[in-house]
């Protein structure tokens, strides 16, 4: 069987949607499936490249790695190019794992059925993130998007007032297109029952034809613990939490401990950001820049536990699995599909997200926790996660949706 992969990223470019889909197409390339995937072409990349049953062809379809989700829905001259016709007719199926939407009646008219795999929250969201950044709050109108709600997301951001402006134009009138597109796909995988329920009551009429595959999830060991600091790695981003973090941080840390925020830069040199460092600093924040995947070893050996607080209803975040896999404690907001993720954990501790308080008191208990008592509530949550989290039962699951369609 032939499977078209539309993908506007692929690994390593992108985050956990695109590394997820290089995951499904490693599987499925190697259960036997012939998977084509067609992305963007980066500086320095081949035209294509083929390993087994995997072809990856990659175009210039866009210039930059931000704000690509309209530029690709608009490629009308590749969507009716002969050589994704060609595609089209070769393929069995085509899949679509993030924003390429407007693929979907074309692929209609080549009758060939559609998975649409939802990793965010874009059919109901334009900013895909289920977040007021106005009222600071998950967002409760889901029947229409604020006008304020974009344009403060874009103030976060520091946008230019040309992209606010060009963000809140193209964001307001996106939704109903989308949501139209992706009733058309013939089975939508929802990536937790947390977002699958969230989405199903938005748009009720994709219900029937829902379903839930817990990601595939990397193959990684465990690493020793040789240090008493923490992690966090979402950067400055006050979605992931930063914020909540520091608030926690300046109530319990006494210098006992060190948190690692990876992802960030900031130049010592000015007089501003001179200070922004020393208040990290008196929090116990050492900030490092993007962690490298050959460093990954080394920052989880700093570490004992990884702090994820976010304030956004989280689907399935990557950081609380791998934290897990890596056999270290997880302090995680109780938001999205995270309390399913955790599931029968005992070294994860679970807060509302956004109270700074609880996290700080969890925090305070955390910090006492000796190496070899992180150690056997590492390995014992490792154990429980990947009894759900399997990657024959995530293919078999997938494969079940498949066979269905075609």
């Amino acid at each position: 069987m032939n499977i078209l992969f539309l993908s506007e990223f692929f690994y390593p470019h992108g985050g956990g949607a695109e590394f997820a889909t290089y995951l499904y197409a490693k599987l499925l390339s190697k259960s036997g499936f012939n998977v084509v995937v067609v992305t963007n072409r980066f500086a320095g990349e081949k035209e294509s490249s083929k390993r087994g049953n995997l072809t990856i062809h990659r175009l210039p379809l866009f210039k930059s790695g931000s704000g690509v989700k309209y530029p690709i829905l608009t490629r009308i001259d590749v969507l009716f190019s002969n050589y994704m016709r060609k595609l089209l007719k070769w393929a069995s199926l085509v899949y679509i794992p993030k924003s390429w939407y407007s693929m979907i009646p074309l692929a209609k008219v080549y009758r060939k059925p559609v998975i649409v795999h939802v990793h965010d929250y874009s059919p109901i969201c334009p900013l895909a993130i289920l977040y007021s950044s106005s009222n600071r709050t998950v967002c409760q109108n889901r029947k229409a998007c604020s006008a304020r709600c974009i344009y403060q997301f874009e103030m976060d951001k520091k946008s230019s007032f040309k992209d606010s402006a060009l963000s809140l134009s193209l964001n307001l009138f996106a939704r109903l297109p989308i949501q139209k597109f992706v009733e058309q796909a013939e089975a939508i995988v929802c990536v937790s029952k947390a977002q699958q329920k969230i989405l199903t009551e938005s748009m009720p009429l994709i219900s029937h034809k829902t379903h839930v595959v817990y990601n595939p999830m990397p193959n990684i060991s465990p690493v020793e613990v040789d240090g008493d600091d923490f992690g966090y790695l979402g950067g400055f981003s006050l979605l992931k939490g930063f914020n909540v973090l520091c608030k926690s941080l300046s109530l319990v840390n006494t210098h006992s401990f060190k948190v690692h925020v990876t992802g960030t830069s900031i130049t010592r040199e000015i007089g501003s950001e001179r200070a922004r460092l020393e208040f990290f600093n008196r929090l116990g924040i050492v900030l490092h820049e993007r962690m490298k995947h050959s460093g990954q070893e080394n920052f989880y050996r700093q570490i004992k536990g990884v702090i994820f607080p976010s304030i956004v209803p989280e689907p399935l975040p990557y950081v609380t699995a791998e934290a897990i896999l890596r056999g270290r404690l997880l302090i995680a907001s109780r938001t999205g599909g995270i309390p399913e993720q955790v599931k029968g954990c005992k070294g994860a501790f679970l807060f509302e997200a956004g109270n700074y308080n609880e996290l700080a008191e969890i925090l305070g208990y955390a910090k006492n926790l000796d190496r070899n008592t992180v150690l056997e509530l590492g390995y014992h949550d490792r154990d429980v996660f990947r009894r759900t989290f399997n990657n024959e039962k995530t293919l078999a699951d997938f494969e079940k949706i498949i066979s269905s369609l075609t």
